[in-house]
C-alpha cells in the first residue's frame, strides 16, 4: 500500500488521512482502494475503537478528481465507489468525518458516509454536480436528504452553492463547528470519550439505527424491543467501577 490515505493509531481510535495534499486531496480510484483497504483492516481490529476520516494540507478534499473523470477512470465494478463508502458507514464502530477548508461533491459524499461530521470554522462545502453536468452514483440523493431534508437537499444540489460551517451547522449537515486552531485537540477529545465508552454498545446502537431509520415509530420500537442486543460482556465491570468511584 502506497500513502495516498494514512491510517495512524492513537491508542484506541485511529485516524486516516486523505493525503494527496498538492492536489487538494481530490479523490482517485487510487484513494478509493487504499481507504478500502484501511476499512477492510478496521472492520477486524478489535483494538480499534473509533475512525476519524480528515484530509492533509489545506483541506479534507476538493473532490472527485475531474482530471481522472475527463480521462474515463477505470474502477473494478460499477457501483463501486459506492460499495465502497458504504462499507466505511456500515463499519461497526463509530467513524467521524472532521472536515476543514474544502469539501465539494464526491467529497461531501465521502464525508456524509461517516457516522457524522464535525466542522473547523474554515469548512465549506457544496454540492457541484449539477455546475459539470453530472449526477451523483456515490449517494449524495440518498445521503443529503437523510441528512438536512429533502428540500434543502434540492436546494443545494440545484443551486450548486457554496456554504460556509456556520450553515452547514444550521441545516443539520455538521454537527457543530470548532475555530481552525482548536479542531486537533477536540477532535481528540471527541475520539477519547468515545473509546471510553463500551465498543459493543456503540456497534449495537449503530445497527439499530440504521436498521429502523425511517420507520414509523411503533414499528421502530418494536424492532428496538425484538432485535436488543442486551448488554455487552464488560457490563458489570463497568457498573462496578462506577460504584466503586462513589463509595
Amino acid at each position: 500500500m502506497s500513502d495516498l490515505v494514512l491510517r495512524e493509531d492513537q491508542g484506541g481510535w485511529t485516524v486516516l488521512t486523505l493525503n494527496r495534499p498538492d492536489k487538494l486531496n481530490s479523490l482517485t480510484v487510487g484513494m478509493f482502494r487504499e481507504l478500502r483497504n484501511h476499512i477492510a483492516d478496521l472492520r477486524k481490529d478489535d483494538s480499534i475503537g473509533c475512525v476519524v476520516l480528515r484530509g492533509a494540507g489545506k483541506c479534507f478534499s476538493a473532490g472527485h478528481d475531474l482530471g481522472d473523470i475527463a480521462e474515463g477512470e477505470k474502477v473494478p465494478s460499477f457501483g463501486w465507489h459506492s460499495e465502497t463508502l458504504r462499507l466505511m458507514e456500515k463499519l461497526p464502530k463509530p467513524v467521524i468525518a472532521a472536515v476543514h477548508g474544502h469539501c465539494y461533491t464526491g467529497a461531501l459524499e465521502v464525508a456524509l458516509a461517516a457516522d457524522f461530521i464535525i466542522a473547523a470554522d474554515s469548512a465549506r462545502f457544496g454540492d457541484t454536480h449539477s455546475k459539470w453536468a453530472l449526477t451523483p452514483i456515490w449517494g449524495m440523493s440518498q445521503r443529503l436528504p437523510r441528512r438536512v431534508g429533502i428540500a434543502t437537499a434540492k436546494r443545494l444540489m440545484f443551486s450548486a452553492d457554496m456554504f460556509d460551517a456556520e450553515e452547514a451547522v444550521r441545516i443539520g449537515l455538521a454537527e457543530y463547528s470548532v475555530p481552525l486552531e482548536k479542531f486537533d485537540g477536540e477532535i481528540a477529545s471527541l475520539a477519547e470519550r468515545i473509546v471510553a465508552n463500551s465498543g459493543f454498545s456503540h456497534a449495537a446502537n449503530k445497527r439499530l439505527l440504521e436498521a429502523t431509520d425511517n420507520d414509523a415509530l411503533d414499528a421502530g420500537l418494536q424492532w428496538e424491543v425484538l432485535e436488543n442486543e442486551g448488554h455487552g460482556p464488560d457490563m458489570n465491570e463497568r457498573i462496578a467501577a462506577f460504584m466503586g468511584k462513589g463509595k
